[in-house]
């Protein structure tokens, strides 16, 4: 048997009957106990097949819904925020030519002055 793990049945890649139960579940693990729940297999018999207390494996699979719903938001891309992004540059942007126009504004005083007080 492998450190760390019980033995629950034969070894396998995937998490089902028969499987080894590890102590500390890795996220793709786990995201196949949440398939399973999600295909309807009863959260009763998979707490007792993989000794994990239903409660944890309630909050694996909201945390699961919840994380699918912000991927879901990310992709289409909220557009007040979009918009927000674009004023932003453009305030940058903007920014940038009026210290610029500024900066030539001071240079081209100065050379003016330098004109004009010379005979």
């Amino acid at each position: 048997m492998q450190e760390g793990l019980k033995s629950a049945g034969e070894p396998s890649g995937e998490v089902g009957a028969g499987a080894e139960v590890p102590e500390r579940w890795s996220p793709q693990r786990k995201a196949q106990v949440v398939l399973r729940m999600i295909r309807s297999e009863d959260l009763e018999t998979l707490s007792r097949e993989l000794k994990v207390p239903v409660a944890e494996l309630a909050g694996w699979r909201e945390a699961f819904l919840a994380g699918g719903q912000q991927a879901l938001k990310m992709r289409g891309g909220d557009p007040v925020e979009k918009r927000l992004q674009e004023a932003l540059a453009k305030v940058g942007e903007l920014t940038m030519k009026v210290e610029l126009y500024e900066q030539l504004g001071k240079k081209g005083a100065l050379n003016s002055s330098r004109r004009t007080s010379e005979p």
